[in-house]
């Protein structure tokens, strides 16, 4: 299994996806098998796509899944899961958010991309 990366101090992971609502304006979303296995501390962001309606999350992610309702039948929502990864690999190596630079302080790691001398960074 192979996944990109959310630029974020959380090892995070997005999913996200467009469905319509039912009849009833009920609409399931089914993710991944290994999606609660992978991660943990779910966000969720709608938004609806075309008409003024309101969709909120009515059943959290249980079991992979989780259902959105809206107020209107035939609703199109664009859906956003965020989760933080929990496997081992993730617990393990969880990453510094921030370092001292020390001696290194004042300068560009990677001067080459910007076309400037290694030694001093403007200020």
């Amino acid at each position: 299994l192979y996944h990109s990366f959310v630029e974020s101090p959380d090892m995070m992971n997005i999913y996200n996806g467009n469905i319509v609502t039912d009849k009833h304006g009920v609409a399931t979303v089914v993710l991944p098998d290994y999606f609660e296995a992978l991660n943990q501390d779910f966000r969720y962001q709608l938004t609806v796509i075309g008409q003024f309606a309101q969709a909120i999350v009515v059943k959290e992610i249980s079991k992979n899944h989780f259902t959105i309702k809206t107020n209107k039948p035939s609703v199109k929502v664009s859906w956003q899961v965020t989760g933080v990864r929990h496997d081992a690999y993730a617990e393990a190596h969880r990453i510094v958010v921030e370092e001292d630079k020390g001696k290194e302080r004042g300068t560009y790691l990677h001067p080459e991309l910007f076309q400037k001398d290694p030694v001093v960074a403007q200020k």
